[in-house]
């Protein structure tokens, strides 16, 4: 059925591709199959229950006048039986190519040496795979033609398939426990007349019919929380957001984020949902809060461990540092540890930098590092206890940021203050840096209680439950290179 290069000749392409029917008739699944009868028979006995089920034919060998397949659907795989006294069509069956999809009906048996099977009384082909279909044996070896050619990796690697169904099942469970906690889940806009609410350059684009320039959403959190200055106490997103940077196993320029809001609360009622949430997913889908991530043991059972960042620092480096270290003795940490600094840079930015390389690849086990510096944290309230920090968060697990939280800044005067600083520094060349929002003031304006607000990078997240290393793994299409057209070098 196949050439050396693995695809049908046009001819043979043509003539099948009139006969394939508009529906199937399918009643039945693999797993629900196998589930009913494997206990149920003994080797060489039939049930006498007609099923019928549809797939991709994934393995398939003939023996003289009996032929044996295996067809995978959704929910697994099941044997084919095909005998050639009672195979409509046996030669034609014989033929199929791997990866060819069909329809099967018959009585459910097993062979003589006790392998589940349905017999094939009457089968019909669905659609043929005009490629070189890999076999499960030997599957897609190659990282990035999985990525590229998804639509294959999902039948031919069995981890894949079980990751992005578990990925599913995650962001169901959060939409759950959020509306179960009288969270209101909302839609903000995508297209953003000014970027803003994180830090990072964003993607350009142009409306032609109001020839205006718009930006992909960097984040949903100016909207979301004009929101709650609107009346809804406790609001959630779960979104793409995108982000004009560089890609690695742990950044994709476009990722789904959980943000989320809250009146009346400080960044301490975000820590508690942050762990609580967590480790509701981890029991609920996992089955425990005890797991693994890349061979080592890691416990995502709350409480998690609170420290501040300077804290955290000042022991990592053995020095005693803070936001008040003069900048001079910070650049000097930086060049010691191999931290690229910009001269613009003060105390509180040389910190972060220096925790960043130092601190947070070490911190395993679940930590959730508080106290960042005000210059750092445009949208933050100020630390109650501390003007120079804000009460802000983030949660690390596995030496990577899962979370990022804080009490919100509710001051209009305060918060026009911060964008103008960052608006000097985006005019000076900071592309990541924000500018103003005059709406956003006016809605602050009207007044924004005390709230809380924390983003959750779901991407991450399913990496974590997945025991993934490769963000690549957990989205199911990801941002490539272009890929190389044949013969090219």
């Amino acid at each position: 059925m196949t050439g050396q290069d693995g695809e049908r000749s046009e001819l043979q392409q043509g003539s099948e591709r009139s006969e394939f029917p508009y529906t199937a008739h399918v009643e039945n699944t693999a797993h629900e199959i196998v589930d009913r009868f494997a206990e149920q028979l003994d080797a060489g006995e039939e049930t006498g229950v007609v099923v019928s089920v549809a797939g991709r034919l994934m393995l398939r060998r003939v023996q003289g006048k009996l032929a044996f397949g295996t067809l995978a659907d959704h929910t697994g795989r099941i044997q084919l039986f095909a005998p050639a006294q009672s195979t409509p069509e046996f030669e034609a069956f014989c033929a199929l190519s791997l990866g060819d999809w069909v329809q099967v009906s018959g009585i459910v048996m097993k062979t003589k040496r006790g392998e589940l099977s349905v017999r094939v009384d009457g089968w019909t082909l669905l659609a043929q795979s005009r490629r070189s279909f890999p076999d499960k044996w030997h599957g897609i070896t190659d990282p990035d033609t999985r990525y590229r050619q998804r639509y294959v990796d999902l039948w031919v690697t069995e981890e894949a398939r079980r990751a992005f169904t578990l990925r599913s099942q995650i962001v169901s469970a959060i939409r759950r426990w959020m509306e179960d906690r009288g969270y209101l889940e909302v839609e903000t806009p995508v297209l953003h007349p000014i970027p803003g609410g994180a830090l990072a350059r964003p993607f350009a684009t142009h409306h032609n019919a109001l020839d205006q320039e718009l930006f992909l959403r960097i984040a949903p959190e100016l909207y979301l929380k004009r929101l709650v200055v609107g009346g809804f106490p406790k609001v959630f997103e779960i979104g793409r957001v995108f982000r004009n940077e560089g890609m690695s196993v742990r950044h994709n320029p476009e990722f789904t984020m959980l943000e989320c809001y809250e009146a009346y609360g400080d960044y301490r009622v975000h820590i508690e949902l942050t762990e609580q949430l967590v480790a509701h997913l981890a029991t609920s889908l996992l089955g425990t809060t005890e797991v693994s991530y890349g061979g080592r043991p890691l416990s995502l059972a709350a409480p998690w461990r609170r420290a501040p960042l300077a804290e955290l620092l000042s022991e990592q480096i053995g020095v005693e540092v803070d936001v008040r270290t003069p900048v001079a003795e910070l650049r000097r940490l930086c060049d010691q540890h191999d931290t690229p600094w910009k001269d613009h840079y003060g105390s509180g930015k040389l910190l972060l930098e220096l925790y960043e390389k130092i601190v947070e690849p070490t911190l395993w086990e679940p930590t959730f590092v508080t106290d960042y510096p005000k210059e750092v944290s445009p949208l933050s309230r100020v630390h109650r206890e501390d003007e120079l920090l804000t009460e802000r968060f983030e949660g690390i697990v596995a030496g990577r940021e899962l979370c990022n939280g804080f009490s919100e800044l509710c001051d209009p005067d305060d918060q026009r203050e911060r964008f103008e600083d960052q608006a000097r520094q985006n005019a000076g060349g900071d592309d990541e840096a924000m500018v103003v929002d005059d709406d956003y003031l006016r809605a602050l304006d009207y007044g924004l209680p005390p709230t809380v607000g924390l983003g959750i990078g779901i991407d991450r997240l399913v990496m974590l439950l997945t025991d993934s290393a490769n963000i690549r793994d957990v989205v199911l299409f990801p941002t490539l290179r272009p890929e190389q057209a044949a013969g090219s070098d």
